[in-house]
């Protein structure tokens, strides 16, 4: 299947979102899960370990800085479903300011991220990576205080993770995310606004730690 930026903008508003077998397999396929991932947006949880880690700041956090290394960074696993087509299109997504990246660096090196699509209020997590130990929960972080300073109302994760899991996603029916998603397509997210919070401003906002 060949896929456009406009025909995966509809099947996002629609509640699909594509996927491929592997790398290599040039068919891609849309997923509309009977148990959709979500991550709320009020109850993000942080560890002490993670906080301690946010705390030491000892990283830089940047916004579309190079979205196409962290698509890049997300697919460099053994098994992937992120295939040429789809990282072109995302690619594609980015260009047209529907996709976006938020990025942790050690000086020049990207050391982990998270990319998704955003359209009206909800955030669609594609994927993330981490090339060093709690990256993509640093990344996970920042994201979800910028989606709660942006005026976004959900997050969407696709499916639910150990990893997610533990940072307070949770999985819905397939009924009450539509919903979910209906009541946040017609208001206006804003994911370029809000600006990038020190670890400290981070941590005293609606992000619980335990």
């Amino acid at each position: 299947m060949m896929l456009s930026a406009d025909l995966l903008l509809r099947a996002y508003a629609s509640g699909v979102f594509p996927m491929a077998e592997s790398r290599d397999d040039p068919e891609v396929f849309w997923v509309d899960p009977k148990r959709r991932g979500i991550l709320p947006l009020d109850g993000f949880r942080i560890s002490r370990s993670l906080a301690k880690t946010l705390r030491r700041g000892d990283y830089d956090i940047a916004v579309n800085h190079d979205f196409a290394g962290v698509v890049e960074g997300c697919a460099a696993r053994v098994d992937t479903w992120i295939n040429g087509e789809i990282f072109d299109r995302y690619l594609e997504l980015h260009h047209l300011g529907f996709a976006h990246s938020l990025e942790v660096w050690d000086g020049d090196q990207l050391i982990g991220g998270v990319y998704g699509v955003s359209l009206g209020a909800a955030f669609f997590g594609e994927s993330m990576f981490s090339r060093r130990r709690d990256a993509s929960k640093i990344a996970l972080a920042y994201l979800v205080d910028r989606l709660n300073q942006g005026g976004y109302s959900l997050c969407d994760t696709q499916f639910i993770t150990p990893h997610l899991a533990s940072l307070g996603g949770r999985e819905i029916a397939r009924s009450t995310y539509r919903k979910l998603l209906a009541e946040a397509l017609p208001n206006e997210g804003d994911f370029l606004g809000p600006e990038i919070p020190d670890p400290h401003s981070l941590l005293q906002r609606r992000i619980q730690t335990s």
